[in-house]
């Protein structure tokens, strides 16, 4: 051993961040995953059976996806491996491969490859670990924050056990920073306070790493040693709310969902706070736009027919000005499309037909109603028994211009709410004059 090996690594555990000097070594001690953890939990009896299969490990950021891997692969004792998958070539997860090929035929365990980020690996990537994986000569952790059911390859999660990370709860949380405070040599034992505990373990949304580098950072801050950390470092330290969104990914889509899904319902006050979430967090107003155009025609109809004329206006007006003044046009469509009347008859109108259309093995136009300018027209009648609806409305109205000689199939029955309500009784008394 060097003379000066543990002076060495004491200076190196000293540069090392605080999220990673406190990271768990053992399966017990990792916080705020229980369902996975805990003494029920599937690790745990994964391990008692005494195999690993590959996983994929899926959470938010700082939910302990490289943690588990850590600690599961040295629990099993298994070489552990890791990569970014941005940045490993084909080439590398060959060699991986084949050194743990070697080992097995010498009578050692198989490596566990950690890939952190997985759904950034690339098709071909993924292909090349198919084999191995699924003969056990390598056992794969992957790690995303993204949902591997669109971003990782069917086949690699066939082989694999899908576990998913939850946000860390602010109990955890309290206890990781509690932990910390007392048991890392380079803080120093530095005294927090639990309102200022509180502070970050609200503000950290559910991220340990951010939680304890903002205890860190908090430490750094902290101009009077003899107290402890207080609420006003505390929030200087975890730094302005956030909300963790990322436009590719699962949180953007669910996101709008939730805007849709409170409008259709007519809660106003809900639809303007998840408008409220999507801008603090960043989104493309024009997304939002789009989305607020579609549900105009979809679930608002003709139940309010100005609906889909504010849409379109409020995208234009978006597009020209943009935010932040944008928010108050944003507003206003949000809350008219809550609050007007609704119906999605006019949507389904349009589904049903394509949907009758389809199951057509044929379509023909009516005689009726074809042009009787082409040339033959007049000599195959088409055109013959047409009625002009000017000349006679009656008549024309009891024309079937889909399918003459059989039941005309019907698809759009207004609704009783807003303007749909005028149309029904519309079409009531044109079938009362029929």
């Amino acid at each position: 051993m060097h003379l000066w090996s543990q002076e060495v690594q004491t200076r190196l555990d000293a540069v090392r961040p605080l999220a990673d000097r406190m990271r768990p070594r053992r399966l017990a001690d990792v916080a705020g995953q229980d369902h996975l953890t805990g003494l029920d939990g599937m690790l745990p009896r994964m391990l008692a059976g005494g195999s690993l299969r590959s996983l994929i490990l899926w959470g938010p950021p700082g939910t302990g996806k490289t943690t588990l891997a850590e600690v599961v692969a040295a629990e099993t004792g298994q070489p552990f491996t890791a990569a970014n998958a941005a940045t490993i070539g084909v080439k590398d997860i060959r060699q991986v491969i084949q050194t743990s090929r070697d080992r097995i035929g010498a009578g050692g365990l198989a490596t566990v490859l950690f890939l952190d980020e997985i759904h950034r690996f690339s098709k071909s990537q993924q292909d090349v670990l198919l084999g191995d994986v699924e003969r056990g000569i390598v056992t794969l952790i992957g790690a995303t924050t993204e949902n591997p059911y669109y971003t990782v390859n069917d086949a690699l999660i066939s082989r694999s056990t899908l576990l998913q990370l939850q946000p860390l709860e602010p109990a955890a949380i309290t206890t990781l920073l509690q932990r910390a405070a007392h048991e890392d040599e380079v803080l120093s034992g530095v005294e927090i306070s639990e309102t200022a505990i509180e502070v970050i373990a609200d503000g950290c949304e559910g991220d340990a790493r951010r939680a304890l580098s903002a205890l860190e950072v908090a430490s750094y801050l902290q101009q009077d040693l003899s107290s402890p950390i207080d609420e006003v470092v505390a929030k200087e330290a975890i730094g302005p709310r956030g909300r963790r969104f990322d436009r590719q990914g699962d949180e953007h889509y669910d996101t709008a969902s939730a805007l849709i899904k409170c409008i259709r319902a007519s809660d106003a006050d809900a639809a303007i706070h998840w408008l409220a979430v999507m801008l603090e967090a960043g989104e493309d107003p024009r997304f939002i736009c789009r989305r607020l155009a579609i549900l105009a025609s979809e679930d608002v109809g003709l139940a309010s027919p100005q609906a889909l004329q504010l849409a379109a206006s409020a995208w234009q007006i978006v597009e020209r000005i943009g935010l932040p003044e944008a928010e108050l046009t944003l507003s206003n469509l949000v809350l008219y499309l809550a609050t007007c009347p609704k119906s999605n008859a006019a949507a389904r109108a349009i589904w049903d037909a394509r949907a009758a259309v389809r199951a057509l093995p044929g379509i023909e136009v009516p005689l009726h109603l074809r042009s009787g300018h082409t040339r033959g027209a007049k000599e195959l009648g088409y055109g013959a028994d047409y009625i002009y609806a000017h000349d006679d409305p009656k008549a024309a109205a009891a024309m079937n211009n889909i399918n003459p000689g059989s039941e005309p199939p019907v698809y759009y029955t207004p609704g009783d709410a807003g303007f749909e309500a005028t149309i029904r009784q519309r079409q009531d008394r044109a079938s009362d004059d029929g």
